[in-house]
Order: C-alpha cells, then sequence, then structure tokens
C-alpha cells in the first residue's frame, strides 16, 4: 500500500499510528519532511478506528471490481 509515512519526531501516541507503524516499503517509501504535529495536534493521525475504515473501503472495491468483471 502507498502511505506517506511518518517517522514520529515528538509524537506521543506514534505507537498507535498507522502512519508509524506500518512497514515501509523496502524500494521506495515516502515520509513526511516535516513532523505533521501543529499545537500538540496531528492531522495526519492514522489510528485504528482509521485503519478498519481503510480495510473496508479496501473490501469494497474488491466486490465493486469483481462484480465488473
Amino acid at each position: 500500500m502507498d502511505i506517506t509515512k511518518c517517522k514520529g519526531y515528538n509524537c506521543l501516541i506514534k505507537e498507535d499510528c498507522y502512519r508509524y507503524t506500518a512497514k515501509a516499503d523496502d524500494l521506495c517509501q515516502a515520509y513526511f519532511s516535516e513532523s505533521p504535529i501543529v499545537d500538540n495536534k496531528c492531522d495526519m493521525y492514522w489510528g485504528t478506528q482509521a485503519t478498519s475504515i481503510w480495510n473496508q473501503l479496501k473490501d469494497s472495491t474488491k466486490v465493486i471490481k469483481q462484480k465488473d468483471l
């Protein structure tokens, strides 16, 4: 999966964020050039709930693609 990862600098919730914990692509991986934390908030946080939503969307597109075949 192609995502922009985060290096987690100065982040207290990085262990719960998919952008930090996801396995990096061995060949080419994008990272934020600066920490996305502003005023102790991160608009790029991708927690458990967001991961679940992403998985649901992926499953939905698989069903649509199979129906189109």
